[in-house]
């Protein structure tokens, strides 16, 4: 992993474990508006992406008519359409949406199939107490666009709970793209070690994303999806 010269979000064709979160109405799909990224489990269907992603506040109940889209690009849906028969979130977030638990799991399934998402397009590890300084690289699919952007720099610590990555170019759509750290050049593989979401849903401008630092409760939230799924 180098750090991006220049220093912002670049388009690019995607990496296959990583998607976009479409609307869905059982049998296409409608815009994408927010991203995702396939996480290792024992049970090989789990995506993490954030929270505020998957719950309307305003209505407060979890969203049920949306998909994830692994390697999607140019309207391309290279390994198909995957479904949540599952959403976890903490009730840390559900309750009154405490930053510091801006991550979920949606449990996936593809109709018609029994092949398990982490086996067709692989599956980042999820990296728990991370530490706050690494390289890192950051993917995520704005709104307006359907090519996803990537971005490699140092993250920092922004409070004692909160990840802070300093990269212009991320706009709606990109919240819970993933934190990668340890990316194997040749898979594009890596450790997951945030979500862009948390501090101001993810950040208030494209400058600046944030992420929930990964604590022990977001490995017990991991366990509890694993348990679901």
């Amino acid at each position: 992993m180098t750090q991006s010269n220049p220093l912002t979000g670049t388009a690019f064709t995607g990496l296959p474990q990583i998607g976009a979160l479409f609307g869905y109405d059982g049998t296409s799909t409608s815009t994408h508006f927010c991203s995702g990224s396939v996480v290792a489990s024992n049970t090989g269907d789990l995506v993490i992406t954030a929270a505020h992603c998957v719950y309307d506040s305003s209505s407060g109940s979890l969203l049920t008519d949306i998909a994830f889209v692994p390697g999607y690009h140019d309207g391309q849906q290279p390994y198909g359409v995957w479904t949540p028969s599952q959403i976890v979130v903490a009730p840390q977030w559900l309750s009154d949406q405490d930053p510091d638990y801006d991550v979920a799991f949606l449990v996936v399934h593809q109709s018609g199939s029994t092949q398990r998402i982490q086996d067709a397009v692989g599956a980042d590890q999820l990296g728990v107490d991370p530490g706050f300084a690494a390289l890192t690289q950051v993917v995520g699919y704005p709104s307006d666009t359907d090519q996803p952007i990537t971005c490699t720099d140092y993250t920092k610590q922004f409070s004692p709970t909160q990840l802070e990555f300093d990269c212009p170019g991320y706009p709606d759509g990109t919240s819970g793209g993933p934190f990668l750290t340890d990316v194997d050049p040749q898979t594009g593989v890596g450790t997951v070690v945030g979500v862009i979401g948390g501090y101001e849903t993810g950040g208030d401008t494209s400058d600046v994303s944030y992420s929930a630092y990964f604590s022990d409760a977001i490995d017990s939230l991991f366990q509890q999806a694993e348990a679901a799924g």
